[in-house]
């Protein structure tokens, strides 16, 4: 089984392109989904987050609006929260492995958008890139619901640069030039991988 590293700033596409590499018969594992397990009622990050933030916590699950508070009001606070979340991660995208490959997969996709940024990059047999011009990036991520200048900002700062990305990518997918475009990069991909 090929493992593939899927990463890309916020707002270049990644997840509608996951969606494509889905449709073309690849497994994914989304760590986005992961955290988002780990955060809710009953996941395993929630004791710990209680015990480092207790008000981030309403009816049982971390409220990602009191926790993103934190993060922004303290640096710190980013680096403690992924020093437990990231191995937590890492763990959830193990068992997925395993599924990919009981179910006879050839192709697993593991969508991380810190891939560079966590040492993911080493984990993986292979690295695609999304990318899209600044100008998309950007008319993309403010349109999304809450968020600020300073938000993106913020995020932007924890991300690896989009052209250092592409420089150490095996593909890029181009996604600021259209569906139809980047549905014909993923099929070729996938055709070059599972040849």
């Amino acid at each position: 089984m090929i493992i593939i590293g899927l990463t890309g700033s916020i707002g270049m596409g990644k997840s509608t392109t996951a969606k494509m590499f889905e449709n073309a018969g690849a497994y994914i594992f989304d760590a986005d989904t992961a955290v988002h397990n780990l955060y809710a009622k009953g996941g395993a990050a929630v004791p710990i987050l209680r015990a480092v933030f207790p008000d981030v916590i309403v009816d049982g699950a971390v409220d990602r609006a009191l926790l993103s508070k934190h993060l922004q009001a303290d640096p710190l606070n980013i680096q403690v929260l992924e020093s437990f979340i990231h191995p937590m991660v890492k763990e959830a995208r193990s068992q997925a492995i395993e599924q990919a490959k009981s179910q006879g997969k050839t192709v697993f996709v593991a969508d991380i958008p810190l891939l560079f940024e966590t040492g993911g990059d080493t984990q993986v047999d292979k690295i695609v890139v999304v990318s899209a011009s600044q100008e998309v990036q950007k008319s993309r991520v403010m349109s999304r619901p809450g968020m600020t200048k300073e938000k993106f900002a913020l995020i932007k700062s924890r991300q690896m640069p989009d052209a250092k990305k592409r420089a150490r990518a095996d593909f890029v997918i181009k996604t600021d030039k259209g569906m139809k475009y980047a549905r014909k990069q993923v099929a070729e991909i996938m055709d070059a991988l599972q040849k």
